[in-house]
């Protein structure tokens, strides 16, 4: 991939998680503009750029504690880096060896309780969902099952609803609970595609459940 096909932001900047390639352990978090991940891949160690002072700097070029890049990733849409580094000493200006050293929340133990902080922070399964399919219709990647309802249009949508919904209706008058969640599930999903294609936005549809709690 060129570099100029990753999305930057409106400053020219684009996030870059670094993470220790042999423990997997988050480093950091820092900020590359086009010069200094230019410098990072001519050079082998991680150069950032400094929202607060303007300028680029070298991770350790002052403490010593340098990075040497191992592997660049990119996240799916382009506008994530993912650094592999193997550090020669502590990451985080404190002295720990990274700079994610301190927990939230310290009752949170429970893996369902560490969702449900996720859930709140993220938004919930059918938001998240919402988001990835209108994604899909706006990007269209190839090899989408999302992408291929998209072309094939509102006929092929609503078929696929109708034919949900009678899988639905058939898994609750056999009464097999797993199989109602499995094909619910389908139904659902068909539906915020039928929403993304009209172009209608889930919170719409969640602003007006609310208006009728009310």
């Amino acid at each position: 991939m060129k570099l100029e096909n990753l999305k930057f932001d409106e400053q020219g900047l684009i996030p870059a998680v670094v993470q220790d390639i042999d423990t997997k352990d988050v480093l950091m978090m820092a900020y590359m503009n086009t010069e200094s991940l230019q410098k990072t891949l001519e050079t082998g160690n991680t150069w950032f750029f400094s929202r607060s002072r303007q300028k680029l700097w070298m991770k350790g070029e002052t403490s010593g504690n340098t990075q040497t890049v191992k592997k660049i990733n990119y996240d799916c849409d382009n506008d994530t880096l993912l650094i592999q580094v193997e550090p020669a000493g502590p990451a985080c200006h404190t002295g720990d060896k990274t700079c994610f050293h301190r927990q939230l929340e310290e009752g949170i133990k429970n893996p369902d309780e560490i969702e449900e902080v996720k859930s709140a922070v993220e938004g919930s399964i059918l938001t998240q969902l919402n988001k990835i399919i209108a994604e899909r219709r706006d990007e269209m990647p190839e090899g989408s099952y999302t992408t291929q309802l998209f072309e094939e249009g509102l006929g092929k949508i609503a078929a696929k609803i109708s034919e949900e919904t009678t899988e639905v209706l058939e898994a609750a008058f056999e009464k097999d609970r797993k199989e109602i969640i499995w094909e619910a599930a389908d139904l659902i999903y068909h539906l915020l595609v039928l929403l993304a294609y009209k172009e209608v936005d889930f919170k719409e549809v969640e602003a007006e459940l609310k208006r009728r709690r009310k």
